[in-house]
């Protein structure tokens, strides 16, 4: 009896060690996991930020993996307006994209000089003047986010969701204050394709325990990537709407190849003929906004997912069309060579708390694609089970962009065969007509943005900013 005893108490001791060496192991991990600054001064912009910015690190997978973020409070009631999570596209656009030249609070003023640094200036429709935003530099390998080991520079769709799932968990433990905010996902472009899934792991975290508890509302996206077939099926009948085929190549294509131009069988070499036809009529039209002129920069490449080989549309030929070059007004893709001669500077880096070890050039979007998994062909599921849990989303389309046109868009939420409970109609800014839109039974509301692109509210932004208002505070369109 005493030998019994002195094993209970033995093992009881080591029991007691053993959750004493666990919490001072999680509490050391947790202090080095998490690295918070607030940012008060930027380089190029004049005088203290007007608004509440936080970078940081939060490390996943034991720490492997060091993602970097760029939180603004609302300018509103951060107490009590949403939190929404934004991640651009690509994959692997950095966040800063998305603040820079899309809905963030800032931007940098265009200037043809690439010798000095940019200055900064405010975003008059920005949308953290609704929502405070977290901005994701996300998955690893984007932006200031880096992986620690050889195997954590690798990731995937699937991984990407673990990750950001630990991520936000424990971002939320450090701002507790936020908790009890209405939490929204949000991205754009390829985000399409991954951002559904985040939202149903994100859920199951919920149902299964995992703490905190995350206070999921909706979601929303822009000219989303969302189903190979169906997205670049769509591009052929757009091209045709715009007139930039014939009606005779149009119904020759059609019959040939039966409205289907996306993995042709080998043996109908009619139509993988026509195909080729219609990709290189392409060529001297921008696909990401079409009534823009074409602007050809050897430096520069198509943005988002012209390189994840999802689409029909192939990049023009690097040999044609050079217009001549006039500085940053002359081409909006040369806007995009100011972000990295910015946030590449050391006094930007250092504002941003950006660390010197490892150094990690930052890319706007890093198009290393070779250690990124695509593994979802669609994510069409992933929608049908948020439907069928009743959580709200925002679907729009720049109604310009031939990459992910908003037929393709419209053809998958039909699929989905929820009710119409208000049909189309247009919806109105400053008594103009910004768009068309409709929603539908399950709490989805799809509108065109007229005039936008593939990344809407960089074309319209202030059309979107009260799009995305009106729909965060819902109210209707």
């Amino acid at each position: 009896m005493r030998s019994v005893n002195l094993s209970f108490y033995t093992l009881l001791i080591i029991h007691f060690i053993f959750i004493i060496t666990c919490i001072l192991l999680n509490s050391e991990f947790h202090a080095a996991e998490s690295h918070s600054h607030k940012v008060k001064y930027l380089p190029g912009f004049d005088g203290p930020l007007p608004f509440s910015l936080e970078t940081g690190y939060i490390g996943v997978e034991r720490g492997d993996i060091q993602l970097f973020y760029y939180f603004f409070e609302s300018e509103n009631n951060p107490k009590e307006d949403p939190l929404l999570v934004w991640l651009p596209g690509g994959p692997l656009c950095s966040g800063m994209s998305a603040i820079l030249y899309e809905i963030g609070p800032i931007q940098l003023e265009d200037t043809d000089n690439f010798e000095i640094l940019p200055k900064v200036i405010l975003r008059q429709y920005s949308w953290t003047k609704s929502a405070s935003i977290l901005f994701m530099d996300s998955p690893v390998g984007t932006g200031y986010s880096y992986g620690t080991t050889t195997h954590a520079k690798y990731t995937g769709d699937f991984k990407a969701s673990r990750n950001l799932n630990e991520f936000l968990r424990k971002w939320l433990l450090n701002h507790p204050q936020f908790l009890s905010n209405a939490l929204y996902l949000g991205g754009d472009s390829y985000s399409g394709f991954p951002l559904p899934l985040y939202f149903v792991d994100m859920i199951s975290g919920n149902e299964n325990g995992l703490q905190p508890y995350l206070n999921l509302k909706g979601y929303i996206l822009g000219n989303p990537a969302t189903d190979k077939l169906i997205d670049g099926n769509y591009q052929v009948a757009f091209a045709h709407g715009m007139g930039f085929i014939s009606d005779e190549f149009y119904e020759s294509i059609q019959r040939t190849c039966g409205g289907k131009y996306q993995m042709v069988d080998e043996s109908n070499k009619e139509c993988k003929k026509q195909i080729k036809t219609f990709e290189w009529g392409l060529i001297g039209i921008t696909t990401v906004m079409v009534i823009e002129n074409y602007c050809n920069i050897k430096s520069l490449r198509l943005p988002e997912i012209s390189h994840t080989n999802r689409r029909l549309v192939v990049d023009n030929d690097k040999n044609m069309l050079h217009p001549k070059q006039l500085g940053a007004f002359n081409c909006r893709y040369e806007r995009y060579l100011l972000s990295p001669r910015w946030m590449n500077d050391v006094s930007v880096r250092e504002a941003l708390h950006v660390r010197k070890e490892p150094f990690v050039e930052w890319k706007r979007c890093n198009y290393n694609l070779s250690k990124y998994s695509y593994e979802i062909l669609s994510s069409v599921p992933y929608h049908v089970k948020l439907s069928a849990k009743g959580f709200r989303s925002l679907i729009y389309s720049g109604d310009h962009d031939i990459i992910v046109p908003f037929l393709g868009t419209q053809a998958w939420i039909r699929s989905l065969n929820y009710s119409i409970v208000d049909d189309w109609r247009r919806w109105v800014v400053d008594n103009q007509v910004a768009g068309f839109t409709r929603t539908y039974a399950n709490r989805m509301t799809f509108a065109t943005v007229k005039g936008g692109g593939h990344t809407a509210p960089e074309y319209k932004p202030k059309e979107c900013a009260s799009m995305f208002r009106r729909w965060i505070q819902g109210e209707p369109l």
